[in-house]
């Protein structure tokens, strides 16, 4: 499931260091930030697929749906290296992104099948490390394939192999849903799924909460490139750079399984919460002091612990949202995962839409995303109990205790 997850963080990161090639052959100006969209086409994807996904997994079990998904993105990735113009290749960005959702929600779906609670919550910062930890290589990985002398089509070729060779890997994933615990893929069924998550205060809440998180996260990723470029004047120095920022994360997902031992998931939420708006409000003061260009030292002084938190953050809003829903794990992960992704995209496309050449743009909506989080993270966890005593978590069979 690790794997399988950071193939999707694969095809996002390696194409960072191929923007401006990709300028250069479509035409654009060295400066533009509309390759970005290369990036936010593939959430956009995720989003779409997602809500497909969920419930196919939840009706015909876990590996079918993978199959399937992992077939329409490996297709469409390789059809990208034939891609004659900028538009073609958005359009196979999002097909891409549709087939890499069902990686992302029968991975989700695989571990709540297997685990719940905190121990789930441990589980998934395990596997997320990894997705995170990602990108600490992708970026050079995709400058290695620039520097031994590929276009930007070698970096999509690099991930159809990748494919390929995660399709012979995932033969030894055992199936997690029997046949009697899966849903009818009858309209009623379908529909009194999607009630049970959507209807749930504690879900949606937890879910705007990740959205907004997601909604800056996306915008960090699709201008970091443009940012250690034109903001700072490093742009030989990206892969270092980003490959530091991305530890930090990874460190902040190793950590979390501790964090968790030590505290419980509800008391590391509201830590984490709390120390994302503080981290983002210090990096926005700091940014606008400088005027949109803070040092390069002050710049990951202060993004480190944004990062950090955000690594605590998502997978344990992700986990606690999955909890009260667990008898319907693929719907559950499709809804979450397809609000999360999209709402993220969408305004990730709208942060990038406001650069100006400076940091300014970023660090403001962040801070306005951070006290969407907050707001949303009150709002859920005046009902924590009652999410997490329902009947759905004690009931569902099958799964390891806790």
């Amino acid at each position: 499931m690790s794997v399988t997850m950071a193939a999707v963080a694969l095809s996002i990161d390696m194409m960072l260091p191929a923007f401006p090639a990709m300028r250069e052959d479509f035409g654009l100006p060295p400066d533009s930030n509309t390759v970005a969209l290369v990036v936010t086409a593939f959430f956009v994807g995720l989003g779409i697929g997602q809500p497909v996904w969920g419930p196919l997994s939840d009706a015909l079990g876990r590996k079918r749906v993978l199959w399937v998904g992992l077939a329409v993105y490996g297709l469409s990735v390789l059809g990208a290296v034939l891609a004659p113009s900028l538009a073609v290749l958005l359009v196979l960005r999002v097909v891409s992104g549709v087939g890499a959702a069902s990686l992302r929600v029968v991975a989700m779906g695989v571990i709540r099948d297997t685990f719940a609670g905190v121990q789930m919550a441990k589980t998934l910062s395990t596997i997320m490390a990894i997705f995170i930890l990602v990108p600490i290589v992708a970026p050079t990985l995709g400058a290695g394939i620039l520097l031994l002398g590929f276009s930007w089509h070698g970096v999509f070729v690099f991930l159809a192999v990748f494919a390929a060779a995660l399709g012979g890997w995932l033969t030894r994933l055992p199936e997690t849903l029997p046949p009697e615990r899966r849903m009818s893929l009858r309209w009623t069924s379908l529909a009194n799924a999607l009630r049970t998550v959507v209807g749930n205060r504690f879900v949606m809440g937890l879910t705007a909460a990740q959205t907004a998180t997601f909604g800056f996260f996306t915008s960090y990723l699709a201008s970091s490139q443009l940012i250690v470029a034109d903001v700072l004047g490093l742009e030989p120095w990206f892969p270092v750079i980003f490959a530091a920022a991305a530890a930090v994360l990874g460190v902040g997902m190793l950590t979390n399984p501790r964090l968790l031992d030590r505290w419980g998931l509800r008391a590391v939420l509201r830590r984490g919460v709390l120390g994302y708006a503080v981290a983002m409000a210090t990096f926005t003061a700091v940014t606008l002091a400088f005027g949109g260009r803070p040092p390069l030292v002050l710049y990951l002084v202060t993004l480190a612990p944004i990062l950090f938190a955000q690594a605590v953050v998502i997978p344990n809003l992700n986990s606690a949202a999955m909890t009260p829903v667990g008898r319907v794990a693929g719907t559950a992960a499709a809804v979450i995962g397809s609000f999360a992704t999209l709402g993220g995209a969408f305004l990730g496309a709208l942060i990038d839409r406001t650069y100006d050449g400076t940091l300014a743009p970023l660090a403001t909506a962040g801070l306005l995303a951070a006290v969407v989080v907050l707001v949303s993270w009150r709002w859920a966890d005046r009902v924590w109990n009652r999410a997490m005593l329902a009947e759905e978590d004690r009931a569902s069979p099958g799964r390891r205790s806790p």
